[in-house]
């Protein structure tokens, strides 16, 4: 049906209660300095990952990008471009040790919030069909698939497809 080197982070990712509560983490703007946490999650999580020069280049351009911060550790990060009308999520990441406790639904939350005050009509984005908690999480928000990017992504020994799904934002009021 749907989808999803070594760092310079001087500390280990902290994985104590206290950082996996999501209702306590601040979600703020992504700093230059925040881009070495922000690709050694991007990748501890992917096998195909973003590189630094490609979160550099989403800073340097005016993306919307957001970090997800515990105890001033990012533990997550969300990036998304808005123009002509719609916003597209291009990236959205939590630590492994703090998924699927609310911070991803957050750091989107903020995104579509930011897409909405800029006037945007919709929200797109593609997921990886083997990727179940990321769609639980969209079609919870109201997404909708509209289609398939036949061999999309990067995957071991091929490409994988992506489900691209769409939210409508004028009209329609944030989920709780």
């Amino acid at each position: 049906m749907f989808i999803s080197n070594s760092s310079k982070v001087s500390r280990p990712m902290a994985t104590a209660p206290e950082l996996l509560d999501a209702t306590a983490a601040l979600i703020r703007g992504m700093r230059a300095s925040d881009v070495a946490e922000v690709v050694a999650i991007e990748r501890a999580s992917y096998q195909f990952p973003w590189s630094e020069g490609i979160f550099r280049d989403c800073l340097r351009v005016g993306y919307v990008c957001r970090v997800l911060c515990a105890e001033r550790q990012v533990i997550g990060y969300g990036v998304m471009s808005i123009g002509a009308g719609e916003a597209h999520v291009l990236n959205l990441c939590v630590a492994e040790g703090c998924r699927c406790r609310g911070g991803g639904r957050r750091l989107l939350l903020g995104l579509l919030e930011r897409a909405r005050t800029a006037g945007m009509a919709e929200a797109f984005l593609e997921v990886r069909p083997s990727n179940t908690n990321a769609i639980r999480l969209y079609l919870a928000l109201g997404f909708e698939q509209v289609g398939m990017r036949r061999g999309y992504y990067q995957a071991p020994g091929g490409r994988e497809d992506a489900a691209v799904l769409r939210l409508a934002l004028r009209g329609s009021a944030p989920p709780p």
